[in-house]
């Protein structure tokens, strides 16, 4: 769920009201906007942890919630639907944000949201995609690299190793040495960023991986 301490931004769209979790930094540096998946909502681990630990790190974090999962559906809107909510709820967070540096982000069909929508807006820093969709699981041949290789700015893609929407090698595949992607390979992880006792390392480590990773990321490409 949402923290206690969250500021709430409700907002209005071309696709009906959507809200934001804000988490703020006492101090604020830089904004991250993340969107949340198709099949949970902004409370999904990757999502609550940055909105968690980011902010005593001078990084304010605010998780859009698509119009869709405020009316309570449980099912998501298509594509072009997200990418519309989105452009219309951001201006209005934005206008508040004093002016900092700000990036866009997301798990799943959110970070194919914000790589999507990114080039839309002239100051994004960059992209922080979690899980990111390469493909439907089992199917290669419906490719959504052209969406990931299009946002033209800095990305950070956190890949589950065992991620069946595509994982790390796979990522690594389609893009070249002169895209500006940096790719953060969760050892045994699922596209949830779970791990199975097995795994290299433990649901603890995961989170400070995915926390690292993308405060590292904020303070390079936002300087």
């Amino acid at each position: 769920m949402p923290g206690a301490e969250d500021r709430i931004l409700e907002v209005d769209t071309p696709e009906g009201p959507g809200r934001f979790f804000i988490a703020d930094a006492d101090d604020p540096a830089a904004l991250l906007i993340m969107g949340h998946g198709a099949g949970g909502g902004v409370d999904a681990v990757d999502l609550s942890v940055l909105s968690s630990r980011l902010p005593e790190h001078g990084i304010t974090v605010a998780r859009f919630e698509q119009p869709w999962r405020t009316a309570g559906k449980k099912v998501a809107s298509p594509p072009p639907r997200l990418d519309s909510a989105w452009t219309g709820a951001v201006p209005a967070l934005l206008a508040g944000s004093a002016g900092l540096p700000y990036f866009f982000g997301g798990r799943s069909a959110g970070a194919r949201v914000a790589c999507r929508t990114a080039p839309g807006f002239t100051d994004v820093r960059g992209v922080v995609c979690c899980a990111f969709p390469l493909h439907p699981p089992g199917r290669p041949d419906r490719s959504r690299a052209g969406e990931l290789l299009g946002a033209g700015v800095p990305r950070l893609v956190i890949q589950g190793e065992r991620d069946t929407f595509g994982g790390p090698d796979e990522v690594r595949a389609v893009i070249t040495e002169t895209d500006p992607i940096t790719i953060i390979e969760v050892p045994g992880a699922d596209h949830s960023m779970r791990t199975p006792k097995s795994a290299p390392i433990t649901p603890v480590e995961v989170r400070d991986l995915i926390t690292v990773s993308v405060i590292d990321f904020v303070r390079s490409a936002g300087s």
